[in-house]
């Protein structure tokens, strides 16, 4: 077979792959749910403290590299990570048991909230933190589905919280 045949056969190949990508993000539900639980051996206080100080992020959430505070009443503040920088806002505290914050960029690709929940234990505090996500952009929502996984920000969150806050087990509930 000659190159141009091979050439010819390849663009064929990668142009019905685009369209079974598109097919099924369009097919996917725009909206998901996703959670995780995390046991800390810290009081509910640190944890709730650790959430809280956004200013604070880039000392242990490795895709943090700055925090700028727009606004304290409500906490508004945007997060310059490798994707850029996003916006968030707290649209519910009550304190020290849960936090609710969303997105506040428009035009994005993706949207949602992360509802925080927590609960002292015997020996420290349990964290859930469920996502209501949005994905906007079919490509986008197959890739958050089957590659990234809708749980993976939460995931990276819960670890790395865990590490600043030594110790504790993730387990899935989704």
């Amino acid at each position: 077979m000659s190159v141009v045949k091979w050439i010819g056969v390849a663009a064929v190949l990668v142009s019905v792959l685009v369209a079974v990508v598109v097919i099924v993000g369009l097919v996917l539900p725009q909206s998901h749910e996703a959670s995780r639980t995390v046991t800390l051996k810290r009081p509910i206080d640190d944890v709730w403290a650790t959430i809280n100080d956004v200013k604070s992020f880039p000392t242990w959430r490795n895709s943090v590299a700055a925090v700028e505070v727009l606004g304290e009443q409500p906490l508004r503040w945007r997060e310059m990570g490798k994707d850029g920088p996003l916006t968030f806002q707290v649209i519910e505290a009550q304190v020290p048991s849960r936090l609710v914050s969303e997105i506040a960029d428009q035009g994005l690709p993706f949207g949602g909230r992360w509802i925080y929940e927590l609960r002292s234990t015997q020996t420290g505090t349990e964290l859930k933190i469920t996502e209501h996500g949005e994905v906007y952009n079919p490509i986008y929502r197959f890739v958050s589905r089957f590659v990234i996984r809708h749980t993976a920000t939460i995931d990276a969150y819960l670890s790395a919280l865990r590490r600043r806050l030594d110790g504790g087990t993730v387990s899935a509930a989704d």
